[in-house]
């Protein structure tokens, strides 16, 4: 005798990793996909009124816990509570799974939550053993190569059985993401109560003088802790030709918003994915002023999508992307946004509705073109 389900959606226009069901039905037993088909549901289903059912979102790359954890310049909430709101946003926003980026480094004048990834990795650990979250959460160590203590500071991290990825990033200005000094001084400007230009001068300076000192031998090792470790890699804002040099000698496995063709063309070369910012896709273009994540699909260099800094935009990015592109379908873009992230990070036990996947469902309504996440399941347990 089959198991009963525990859940049947119907009625649901239904977003395979391959194509799309216009009108079908899911079956979810012991939190996993028990079956899937076309057609009439079986009797008893929870009625989807037409609405897209989507493997749950994977989120790879999101710093959005920070602006919880500190919503306002020297203003610092409870850990716990922080995740727990920023973890409610995400489920809301059809996140089911995401990658915490923490700041893997300390620097003094710069922004108050450096130096704060020890804190937050413990209120996520504490929240989830205290059953507080609706997403599946682990751990993206992101590490600023050039800061004298980054080393140490992963070394305190690295061991967490959570760790999925660690990027290997640089902002020192003049290059990659800022190659444009001035972006970077806006940038400054435009957080908290702002920054002067003598301020600026300063911060500048010294991090000249950290590239200079550290960030050859730190490189070396954060890429040799990350494989002693068995974590994916991921290169930060490549730009030059160069800097893919690097990346495929690192053995990278994901590379984050690259900032020009250029280097994309020699990363999807080399095999490497390409992950880019939905806010992108949704804006237009690159806050930054670098090369627009639409332009990258148009050549087939776009892999993955991540929300950034705005949670909801992840879902926007992956539902305009047919829009913006007429090459991708649906199914091609919900892709960005699950399966293939999913297998970036080891992580093949979800992303795709399959029989004996996780049933992590998102029920998406859209109305002018803006997608409203009706109902969220977490391993077949409802959680928004």
């Amino acid at each position: 005798m089959k198991p009963t389900p525990e859940t049947v959606i119907g009625n649901a226009r239904i977003v395979l990793a391959d194509r799309v069901i216009d009108r079908g039905w899911i079956a979810v037993v012991d939190g996993r996909i028990a079956g899937f088909g076309e057609g009439n549901a079986p009797a008893g289903s929870e009625d989807a009124s037409g609405d897209l059912v989507m493997p749950g979102l994977i989120e790879l790359h999101t710093d959005h816990l920070e602006a919880h954890y500190v919503p306002r310049p020297k203003v610092f909430w409870d850990p716990i509570a922080a995740v727990v709101s920023y973890d409610g946003q995400l489920a809301t926003s059809g996140i089911t799974t995401v990658l915490d980026s923490l700041r893997v480094w300390r620097e003094d004048g710069a922004e108050d939550v450096d130096g704060r990834a020890g804190v937050l990795a413990e209120a996520i650990a504490v929240a989830r053993a205290e059953n507080l979250l609706r997403a599946d959460h682990f751990l993206h160590l992101r590490c600023e190569i050039p800061m004298p203590d980054v080393v140490e500071e992963a070394k305190e991290l690295v061991g967490r059985p959570d760790v999925r990825l660690m990027s290997l990033m640089d902002h020192t200005p003049g290059q990659r993401q800022f190659r444009d000094e001035a972006k970077l001084r806006d940038y400054y400007r435009g957080k908290g109560a702002g920054m002067t230009d003598a301020q600026l001068d300063v911060l500048f300076e010294k991090r000249f003088a950290y590239q200079k000192a550290y960030a050859a031998t730190n490189m070396r090792a954060i890429v040799a802790l990350a494989q002693q470790h068995g974590i994916p890699l991921a290169s930060h804002d490549d730009t030059t030709e160069e800097n893919v040099t690097d990346a495929i000698h690192d053995r990278v496995s994901v590379a984050e918003f690259p900032t020009t063709m250029e280097a994309a063309r020699g990363l999807h070369q080399a095999g490497i994915g390409i992950l880019m910012g939905a806010p992108n896709v949704v804006r237009g273009g690159s806050h930054s002023g670098n090369i627009a994540a639409v332009d990258l699909a148009v050549e087939g260099l776009l892999d993955i999508l991540s929300s950034d800094y705005v949670p909801s935009s992840l879902l926007m990015g992956a539902l305009q992307l047919p829009q913006r592109v007429p090459a991708i379908d649906l199914a091609s873009a919900v892709r960005t946004v699950t399966k293939t992230p999913a297998e970036a990070v080891g992580l093949s036990d979800r992303g795709e509705i399959a029989i004996g996947k996780r049933a992590d469902l998102i029920r998406v309504h859209v109305a002018r073109d803006i997608p409203v996440v009706r109902s969220v399941w977490r391993e077949g347990q409802r959680v928004a």
